[in-house]
């Protein structure tokens, strides 16, 4: 294994806390790109048939307007 693949197990039940915090501290990066968030973050991680469901939920006060680069 060689980069990313030796820090991340693959085929795991859980992440640990510091994974998580980790996760959600990337995840605030863009989302406050889109949104003015306001509060924590909540992550739901369940076992499924073919993997995982993920669920992320976050307040967000509005939707920012982004423009696009091309226009």
């Amino acid at each position: 294994m060689n980069g990313i693949n030796g820090v991340i197990s693959l085929d795991r039940e859980d992440m640990s806390d510091f994974e998580r915090a980790m996760f959600l501290k990337d995840l605030k990066r863009i989302t406050e790109e889109y949104f003015e968030c306001d509060g924590d973050t909540g992550l739901e991680i369940t076992r499924s048939d073919g993997g995982f469901l993920v669920c992320v939920i976050f307040s967000a006060r509005r939707i920012k307007n982004v423009k696009n680069p091309i226009l």
